[in-house]
């Protein structure tokens, strides 16, 4: 297995920069509503600034000096409509403005799912593990538990495409896919790398743990080889090791990859 690229920018980063425009889009309605009231008290106040100083009180009765009331009640309607028009373009800009962003959110989560997920397996490819996995070693390190890492190869797989087809091919990890995701527990990582190599990342599992799921996915393998081996028989080589906390990502999947290389080629371990 080739060493872990550098990591790129994620989605993950965009989708909270989005929902954080979203959030400010929320504060920009509550200054909005805010600026309402503002104007709404200074007409207020311009209407009563216009009106008091024409009251005239005269048998204890208050009337308004006609003179005044055309101009008066012409300047506030040119205010009230002037106001509703600046009211209504900033609604519709901010109602605007969310709208596209609530969009390029969900197609973000989209691709997000579709980047990180294989699509004949269902499993997470090999992009996921620079989102997923420095999670886990971070975790491991931060509490100091038990993280396990283990590497699958299925055996013969070049000679099942060039006998039997790509479409056979497809079909064997497919199927081998559904037994790991049937075997491992839903807290673990389940990756396909690329071809026929899989890698599974079992945090809170010691190394001995691991050994009993591995036991029950050969199990299923064996299952599989009864009903389907007519012409494949379905195996795989496998690589265990657990990580050291302190250690890099790229060190712990060099040691699990040279384990699977040695058993590979019958080769005496060597750590």
């Amino acid at each position: 297995m080739s060493q872990v690229r550098q990591e790129q920018p994620s989605m993950l980063a965009r989708a909270e920069a989005i929902q954080r425009q979203i959030h400010e889009l929320s504060s920009r309605d509550i200054q909005l509503w805010s600026i309402v009231s503002l104007i709404i008290l200074v007409l207020t106040a311009g209407f009563l600034a216009l009106v008091a100083p024409n009251l005239a009180v005269k048998e204890r009765l208050i009337r308004i000096e006609q003179g005044y009331l055309p101009q008066l009640f012409f300047g506030l309607i040119c205010l009230i409509v002037l106001f509703n028009i600046y009211l209504l373009s900033q609604r519709v800009n901010l109602n605007s403005t969310r709208k596209a962003l609530i969009s390029e959110l969900v197609l973000n989560e989209r691709l997000e799912s579709l980047s990180l997920i294989d699509p004949l397996t269902q499993l997470f490819n090999r992009r996921a593990l620079n989102e997923l996995i420095s999670h886990q070693v971070a975790r491991a390190n931060r509490n100091g538990g038990p993280l396990t890492f283990l590497i699958m190869d299925i055996n013969g797989f070049r000679e099942l495409n060039a006998k039997l087809g790509s479409m056979e091919g497809n079909r064997v990890l497919t199927d081998f896919g559904k037994m790991l995701k049937k075997v491992f527990r839903g807290g673990d990582l389940v990756f396909r790398q690329g071809g026929d190599e899989f890698l599974v990342v079992m945090p809170d599992t010691p190394e001995q743990q691991a050994e009993h799921p591995l036991k029950r996915l050969m199990g299923l393998v064996e299952h599989w080889n009864l009903e389907n081996g007519n012409h494949f028989q379905l195996s795989f080589t496998w690589g265990l090791a657990g990580y050291v906390t302190g250690t890099s990502l790229e060190d712990v999947l060099r040691t699990v990859d040279r384990k699977l290389y040695q058993k590979m080629h019958n080769l005496a371990p060597v750590f």
